[in-house]
């Protein structure tokens, strides 16, 4: 019996971790890549339990793989240290199952593409276009199979999966009326710190007015650095470290001697963004989209990367019928409600850290240090708990 074969567009998180899941189940897997080879230089990203729990399905041990270590705590804090409010990562793993995950994207990436075969990762081969009414084909069900059109030439699968990122090629291709990308109002500068400077065992978020910082220790002994400014849609300092140290030089240890280690060259800037709308759906015939491409989410909640391997999961599970159609239009069903909800939320939360009104700041830290701890656990509950993500039947 023939193989079924999948094109996936984009080698991220979501792409590669739906190729790993297709490929477990006996998929050939074809995975194109416009960058020319995978990057050493990336951000950190948290797994929450619910990702993990998705990439359990999948399976894929990401612990195993990146390494075992969770930060002790999860602080909200004001720039001159004042503790606004604290998530303990043991009561965390007692609710939950397990703690979050702290890991080096390039790691994990590298850590997933090394569950594939080899040359089922093409780099360098970006996809231009796809074709869901392709060339006909006996493919389990009736109609013909999709065509792919790369810079390096033409593909068809089974289904094609676009993986492609928050600026999505295909997304356009197929849904041109739809009003594209909002821009939250803020930029981000991330980087990884190596390990050796003095330890640091709580994951910490600072908010200012109208800026923000966080701190994140990796599995493997590195420290994750962000920080958000309120600032012009395409605004590039000249001097990176001049323009940190000016907004955060003067904010609670260790953000000061952390500042200090950054390489600028290592900093990646990135303005923030989210989709102004939902799409409609997340499939057409063959075509399924996946993660940014589909649902594309500001971090204020730390679940674009998460929200993308669930997608993975429950696509990978769904096409383990022999209906590539009804798969696609299932997940869908599955996936559309509890993305969108969280890219909401998601959009919201940033406008509430992202306030620089001195008074609304202070109302906001009083209500963020009044929020009974019930209130959180039911917030958090909708992200991580067993009934926010599961298998569809």
């Amino acid at each position: 019996m023939t193989r079924r074969h999948a094109v996936v567009a984009g080698a991220g998180i979501g792409g590669l971790s739906v190729a790993v899941a297709l490929h477990r189940r006996g998929w050939e897997v074809t995975v194109c890549e416009r960058a020319a080879a995978p990057s050493a230089v990336g951000a950190g990203i948290v797994l929450a339990p619910n990702a993990l729990r998705a990439f359990d399905a999948i399976g894929f041990d990401a612990a195993r793989a990146t390494g075992h270590a969770a930060p002790a705590a999860m602080d909200l804090r004001r720039p001159g240290g004042r503790l606004l409010s604290r998530a303990d990562c043991a009561a965390l793993t007692a609710r939950y199952g397990r703690p979050p995950l702290a890991v080096h994207r390039p790691s994990l990436s590298a850590a997933l593409a090394a569950e594939l075969p080899e040359g089922a990762i093409r780099y360098g081969t970006a996809v231009t276009a796809v074709d869901d009414t392709g060339d006909a084909g006996d493919t389990g069900d009736a109609g013909g199979r999709p065509v792919v059109h790369t810079s390096a030439g033409v593909l068809s699968g089974d289904v094609v999966i676009a993986a492609d990122g928050i600026h999505s090629p295909i997304r356009r291709q197929y849904f041109p009326a739809h009003p594209g990308l909002h821009y939250s109002g803020e930029t981000a500068w991330r980087t990884v710190l190596a390990a050796g400077g003095p330890p640091v065992r709580a994951a910490t978020e600072t908010w200012g007015r109208g800026e923000r910082f966080g701190v994140v220790p990796l599995a493997d002994g590195r420290v994750y650095v962000y920080a958000t400014a309120v600032v012009p849609e395409g605004h590039r300092p000249d001097d990176v470290r001049a323009e940190l140290l000016r907004r955060y030089g003067t904010w609670h240890d260790p953000i000061p001697a952390l500042l200090e280690r950054i390489d600028p060259a290592a900093v990646l800037q990135h303005d923030l963004y989210d989709l102004a709308a939902p799409l409609p759906r997340f499939h057409q015939d063959r075509l399924a989209w996946l993660g940014d491409a589909a649902h594309a989410m500001t971090p204020n909640l730390g679940q674009g990367g998460c929200q993308a391997v669930e997608d993975a999961a429950v696509l990978a599970h769904l096409l383990e019928g022999a209906d590539v159609r009804a798969a696609l239009a299932a997940y869908s069903a599955a996936r559309c409600a509890r993305t969108d909800a969280l890219r909401v939320r998601s959009r919201r939360a940033g406008r509430v850290a992202a306030l620089t009104h001195p008074l609304a700041v202070a109302a906001r830290d009083l209500a963020v240090r009044a929020t009974p701890a019930r209130a959180t656990r039911r917030a958090l509950d909708d992200l991580f708990a067993f009934d926010g993500f599961g298998l569809p039947e």
